[in-house]
């Protein structure tokens, strides 16, 4: 039974007679209000710019997008003759459903290929022990070290030599075999897990298989969608391999990238165009959503992914 006086602290009382008085746990930093410093205020202020100067290309793109084509290119950020239908007629202008449907089919392809063949490979390097594991996986890391200009030319031959130019094989192909970056980021991961479980696991009659797909991809997922979120950003916006492999293909099988360039041919004075870039911009801008949607949704791994390398350093 709680005791309280007049002016007197609150107390509990037992059979064995009264007890401290009861204190108020609450943190003294949740009763007081923030103070602004000036190290707090300047920090602020930086924050706000740097948000405002990467946040500066992407409101001039909207505000470009809604301009008439004589006032594309004018600076202003609020357009002097508001044009909605540009978003309406920049879809009988240019392919562009085929472009974006092109764009996340290879994306996805690529994303699940590389994502998956690279958490085998990196589960193995983790698990198993052998003679050369460690010199092995060196090697893997070395393919880092290549410039992708030396790899260009052998990698367009042997593709040529199979017939696959002109299809989208090229684009993803290569991730049927895993990426060394990839590999090295989920051996971090898999390196984390208690080795108990798998052993455990083994005693039980769990296959390796099981002890990939059961245990290790549930407990690495943050790393795997992170994975797949760079994998899928890396083929969306691949416009070189999209130039090599698909270029003088139907202009309905380019790429998102590919067809904004050619887009930007075609309206180019130079090259007979009238100068409608408007739909240039509106194409672009309908090509980023589905970047700032995707990651939207994966922040919380990437935080996920960080926090957890964080505990175990």
């Amino acid at each position: 039974m709680a005791i309280v006086g007049p002016g007197a602290a609150p107390t509990r009382t037992s059979a064995l007679g009264p007890a401290a008085p009861v204190v108020d746990r609450t943190p003294a930093d949740d009763r007081r209000p923030t103070r602004w410093t000036v190290g707090r205020i300047l920090l602020t202020v930086v924050l706000v710019g740097f948000a405002a100067l990467f946040l500066y290309p992407l409101v001039w793109l909207i505000s470009a997008s809604l301009k008439p084509a004589s006032q594309v290119f004018d600076n202003s950020l609020v357009p002097e003759t508001w044009r909605w239908d540009n978003y309406v007629q920049v879809w009988a202008e240019l392919p562009l459903l085929s472009w974006m449907f092109n764009s996340v089919s290879i994306a996805l392809i690529a994303a699940v290929a590389v994502s998956v063949s690279s958490s085998l490979v990196a589960f193995g390097f983790a698990y198993f022990r052998f003679p050369g594991r460690n010199i092995l996986f060196g090697l893997v890391l070395g393919t880092m070290m290549l410039p992708g200009s030396v790899t260009m030319i052998p990698t367009y031959l042997i593709w040529k030599e199979t017939g696959l130019l002109g299809t989208w094989v090229p684009l993803f192909g290569v991730n049927l075999f895993g990426s060394a970056f990839y590999i090295f980021l989920q051996r971090q991961f898999y390196l984390g897990l208690p080795r108990e479980l798998f052993e455990a696991a083994r005693i039980d009659g769990a296959s390796y298989w099981q002890l990939f797909w059961r245990i290790a991809m549930p407990l690495s997922l943050p790393s795997f969608i992170i994975v797949f979120l760079f994998e899928f950003q890396a083929a969306w916006n691949n416009f070189q391999g999209a130039l090599i492999y698909l270029n003088g293909e139907s202009v309905e099988d380019f790429t998102a990238p590919l067809g904004i360039a050619y887009a930007m041919t075609k309206y180019s004075p130079s090259a007979g165009g009238q100068g409608d870039y408007q739909y240039v911009m509106v194409a672009s801008l309908l090509v980023t959503l589905p970047m700032l949607l995707l990651f939207s949704f994966g922040q919380r791994y990437f935080i996920e992914g960080v926090a957890t390398q964080g505990r175990k350093g």
